[in-house]
C-alpha cells in the first residue's frame, strides 16, 4: 500500500501518466461514499487510465469553533480503501506542501452563490474550498474530477469555477451514497451516539417526504391534463351527493398550484417533529433551490431543483439533499 502513497508535488509530477487521469479529492476518513467515487473514477478513466485520490484536511475550510482538530485522520485505513476501490496513487500532502508560504494571500472567491445556505452559515468556507480545489487541480492535472452530489452547493461552485476560469477539466457529479436506514454517508456520522443517529434520520426522511409530495402532486396534475377538472364540476358533483368524486375533482384542479411550497411543507413537518425528539434536531435551513445559483425556487419554478437541509444533532452538524424535477405548468 505504501507504493500508492505520495507526499510531495515533486513525487506527484514524476508519476507517469497513462491514459486519462481522474482525480477524487477527499479530506480523508474514507468511507463507502468515497469508495463509490473512486470506483466511478476507475470506470470513467478506463483500464488504461489513472486514478489519483487526494487526502488533505484543508484548514482554509474550517471557521472559528469548527472541528479542524477533531476531524478524523485515518491515513492507513484510507490507503486500504483507496487501493481496494481501484486508486493508482494517493496524494497526501502536508499543510506546508499545499501552502508553502503560509496562508495564501490570493484566494478564489466563491461570489454571490458562496454566501448562500452553507456560505451564510460558514462564512469563508467556500472561498477556502475553491482555493484548495484550484490548487489540487493544478497539482494533479486531471482530465476528470469527481465529486459527490451530497455536497451539492460545493459541486455547483466547483462547476462554476471551472467554467468561469477555464480549467481544462471535466467535472463529474456522483449520486449520494446512503446507509441502509437512509442516512447519507459522511465522515461526521461517526460522532453520533445511537440516540443522536435516530434523530438525524429525520434529515433524509424529510427530503423523501418532499419528494413524495411532489410525486403525488405531479400524478394529480397528469390526471388533470388528461381529464380537465374545475371547481364548477366539483360543486356540481357535490350537489349530486358524489362527495368522493367532488373532493377528487377539487384536488385535481389544484394539483399544479403551489408545488414548491407543498414540497417544503412536507419536509418541514418531519423536521419540526424531530425538533421535539430527545436529543432534538436543531434546524439550520431547509431550502428548495435552483442548482445553477442556489437561489430559492419560486412558485412558478420548472426544471431541476435541489431540496437541501442542514441541521445539528448534539454537537454534530449534518447536511443532505436530493434532486427534484418540476414539470412545466399546463
Amino acid at each position: 500500500m505504501t507504493d500508492l502513497l505520495l507526499h510531495t508535488a515533486e513525487e506527484l509530477h514524476k508519476l507517469p501518466r497513462t491514459g486519462r487521469r481522474a482525480v477524487v479529492m477527499t479530506m480523508g476518513a474514507l468511507h463507502e461514499g468515497h469508495a463509490t467515487l473512486i470506483r466511478t473514477a476507475r470506470e470513467q478513466a478506463g483500464p488504461e487510465g489513472q486514478v489519483v485520490v487526494t487526502v488533505f484536511v484543508n484548514p482554509l475550510q474550517f471557521g472559528a469553533g469548527e472541528d479542524l482538530d477533531r476531524y478524523p485522520r485515518t491515513l492507513d485505513a484510507d490507503l486500504a480503501i483507496a487501493e481496494e476501490a481501484g486508486a493508482d496513487a494517493v496524494f497526501a500532502p502536508a499543510v506546508d506542501e499545499v501552502y508553502p508560504g503560509g496562508d495564501p494571500q490570493v484566494r478564489i472567491s466563491a461570489g454571490p452563490m458562496g454566501g448562500r445556505l452553507e456560505g451564510a452559515t460558514r462564512p469563508g468556507h467556500f472561498d477556502g474550498m475553491l482555493t484548495v480545489v484550484a490548487k489540487l487541480l493544478h497539482l494533479t492535472r486531471p482530465d476528470l474530477a469527481l465529486f459527490g452530489q451530497k455536497d451539492a452547493q460545493q459541486l455547483a461552485l466547483i462547476r462554476r469555477m471551472v467554467t468561469d476560469l477555464n480549467f481544462p477539466v471535466e467535472v463529474v457529479g456522483v449520486p449520494t451514497v446512503r446507509e441502509e436506514d437512509g442516512l447519507a454517508l459522511s465522515s461526521r456520522n461517526r460522532y453520533l451516539s445511537a440516540a443522536e443517529r435516530h434523530t438525524a434520520l429525520a434529515l433524509s426522511r424529510a427530503l423523501f417526504a418532499g419528494r413524495d409530495r411532489l410525486a403525488a402532486q405531479a400524478a394529480l396534475r397528469a390526471r388533470a391534463e388528461a381529464s380537465p377538472a374545475s371547481d364548477e364540476r366539483a360543486t356540481a358533483l357535490a350537489r349530486l351527493g358524489e362527495i368522493r368524486a367532488s373532493a377528487d375533482a377539487h384536488a385535481v384542479s389544484a394539483a399544479g398550484a403551489g408545488l414548491p411550497d407543498a414540497v417544503r411543507a412536507a419536509a418541514l413537518h418531519i423536521l419540526d417533529e424531530a425538533g421535539r425528539h430527545e436529543p432534538p434536531l436543531v434546524l439550520d435551513y431547509l431550502a428548495l433551490v435552483d442548482p445553477l445559483d442556489f437561489t430559492e425556487a419560486g412558485q412558478d419554478f420548472t426544471g431541476q431543483a435541489v431540496l437541501a437541509v442542514a441541521a445539528k444533532v448534539g454537537s454534530t452538524r449534518l447536511i443532505d439533499n436530493i434532486p427534484l424535477e418540476f414539470g412545466a405548468h399546463s
